[in-house]
């Protein structure tokens, strides 16, 4: 029965996803207040509700001249019932938040993927130069909705995470696979097996007989030693793997105590690639890997000459850097690339980069070209269209959209680990209640319980709390209302702090297994040093961090409404890069005072 209910879902989501320029649109409404249960009706709810089986995510206007549609590589996952979307908020208003213990936060890869549930992903059929187009097409239509069908067939329903249902952006995966001699795979540091498919690294070095370099981004918000023990995880797991760390934001310490949640201001946003430090990893392990065969000393010099430009010349940078060339690339033109292409075909050096949503792609790539030249988003999916990139003669850089792949994840570490857009979220308040259990937020969000008696001593660590609680409580603290009825807009709220969650200040950080029996050991390691230095930190500064109480930390956010879109592109200004460009030093994560607090 299941497998029969599994095929006819298959076929429902091959058809919305499988043709190329969809256009539909799957717009929500969240203007109407609906009031939630007895004796608590001063909030609202104001989530929205869908029917289709996919969700059609981050839905852009069309250019109107025909030339490319900007929602042919769109998120598409699996729509949740309204069922589902109603438990979960029952329980987040009833079920009472417990803190969790910390060696709950260590995450074996098997948890993820486990091998007997064929957590695998699609793969490009076979094909001849004598193929049509368009009969190549029919073929990987068909052999998606096979590979749905299988997927459905071992895993039964609820127990799959989001993952990608649009074959469109599958294909832009198999097309950079083929093009290109190493893999980076880019994966966000606080959440790395959630984003590492087992299965993509197998057949990436066994079938393709290629490299991965796994880089592991925003190191600057975890502290040293877990990121050198997640580092130790993956290269003693995947022995084939060249590990680099990563961050676009070197020099601003991360600041926590037992590995736990600190809120932290927003990270500061600077031109990248100033120091080098990303870049100059990668090359080498590059230089690694083709042993010679490529001849890099022109990026070797490039990453040096742009760091200089970047530190010497600031708000004229540009000016200093060298120019990149940029192809695009047509979709036609590349469904026949040969999938056989010899390794460092002419001397040159091709990079792919991918990774799921909202790990900061974008950044690593912008880090590497030395400029900007691909708009930086927080909004899952924002990469999309297939480019190159010639960083010099000898190297080339191509960008897969980000792509999730799927898992057995619980869909709430999903939604704080940014692979779907919050504004865009049915449900937000079962991610904040996982999220609390996870982090000491009391302290840091200075609450007060919606259902505190003036007349009573305030003391929020005694009283319960759910998910809900949380919500209208920082809604009252942000002054959320909705717009008819002035309630706290609980929605909002929630909205709110996901967004601090994935900007990493509220920062969860997952832990490999049996890092706490062993923490005492990674943070006497001899590596540290390198990881540090990477992070910007002194041997002094990470003592003084470590002895640093989050119970005096406030959190400084913005008012930003948190029902706007975040569709737009992340190189705007904030006041802090206007302020850094004046001649101030700013150091965006020390922990803010209560009065800086509004």
């Amino acid at each position: 029965f299941l497998q029969k209910n599994n095929r006819k879902h298959s076929l429902k989501c091959l058809n919305v996803c499988v043709c190329a320029g969809e256009n539909g649109s799957s717009h929500s409404s969240r203007n109407a207040s609906v009031e939630r249960g007895p004796g608590r009706d001063r909030q609202s709810d104001t989530s929205d509700s869908e029917t289709t089986d996919i969700r059609r995510i981050n839905h852009q206007p069309g250019t109107g001249d025909g030339r490319y549609d900007p929602n042919k590589f769109r998120l598409h996952f699996e729509k949740e019932s309204k069922e589902e979307v109603e438990r979960r908020k029952k329980i987040a208003r009833e079920k009472i938040l417990k803190q969790v213990a910390e060696k709950e936060l260590e995450i074996d890869m098997n948890q993820i993927y486990p091998e007997e549930k064929g957590l695998n992903f699609p793969r490009r059929p076979s094909w001849h130069y004598n193929m049509q187009r368009e009969e190549l097409l029919r073929k990987e239509e068909k052999s998606f909705l096979e590979y749905l069908q299988a997927l459905h067939s071992k895993n039964p329903p609820g127990t799959l995470s989001h993952f990608e249902h649009n074959l469109e952006t599958w294909r832009q995966l198999w097309r950079v696979m083929e093009m290109s001699d190493v893999i980076l795979l880019i994966v966000d540091i606080r959440y790395p097996v959630l984003q590492f498919p087992p299965a993509l690294y197998h057949y990436i070095t066994g079938e393709l007989k290629k490299y991965i370099i796994l880089v592991l981004n925003k190191v600057d918000l975890c502290p040293s030693p877990l990121v050198l023990a997640w580092k130790h995880y993956m290269t003693k797991q995947f022995p084939h793997l060249h590990c680099v760390c990563f961050t676009s934001h070197p020099g601003q310490p991360y600041t926590t105590r037992e590995s736990l949640s600190i809120l932290q201001k927003k990270r500061i946003r600077k031109k990248v690639g100033w120091n080098g430090g990303g870049p100059i990893h990668i090359m080498r392990a590059c230089q690694e890997i083709t042993a010679g065969r490529v001849d890099l000393s022109s990026w070797e010099k490039k990453i040096k000459r742009d760091a200089v430009a970047m530190r010497t010349e600031g708000d004229q940078a540009d000016d200093g850097v060298e120019s990149v060339l940029m192809e695009h690339n047509s979709d036609i033109g590349m469904e026949m690339n040969s999938p056989t292409q010899e390794l460092y075909k002419d001397g040159v050096l091709t990079l792919g980069c991918i990774g799921f949503p909202n790990v900061g792609k974008s950044s690593v790539l912008n880090s590497l070209v030395g400029r900007k030249v691909v708009s930086v988003s927080r909004t899952p999916g924002h990469t999309k269209y297939f480019q190159t990139y010639y960083l010099t003669p000898t190297v080339k850089l191509c960008d897969c959209p980000g792509l999730v792949f799927p898992s057995q994840v619980d869909k709430q570490l999903q939604i704080l680990a940014g692979i779907y857009p919050v504004s865009q979220l049915q449900e937000p308040y079962s991610s904040v209640g996982y999220l609390c259990e996870r982090t000491n937020f009391l302290p840091v969000l200075k609450l007060t319980h919606p259902d505190h008696s003036p007349e009573t001593p305030h003391d929020s660590s005694t009283q319960d709390w759910t998910a809900w609680d949380v919500c209208e409580a920082w809604a009252e603290k942000r002054g959320y209302k909705t717009a008819k009825a002035a309630r706290n807009d609980v929605y909002r709220a929630a909205n709110s702090l996901l967004r601090l969650a994935i900007d990493g200040r509220i920062c969860l950080c997952l832990q490999p297994p049996g890092y706490t029996e062993s923490k005492d050991e990674w943070e006497s390691h001899p590596d540290l040093a390198e990881i540090s230095a990477l992070q910007g930190r002194t041997d002094e500064e990470r003592e003084r961090e470590d002895d640093e109480d989050e119970s005096s930390s406030e959190l400084e956010e913005d008012d930003r409404d948190a029902d706007d879109d975040e569709d737009a592109d992340g190189d705007d200004e904030d006041d802090t890069v206007k302020a850094d460009r004046k001649g101030l030093t700013l150091n965006m994560f020390s922990v803010l005072g209560e009065n800086e607090c509004a």
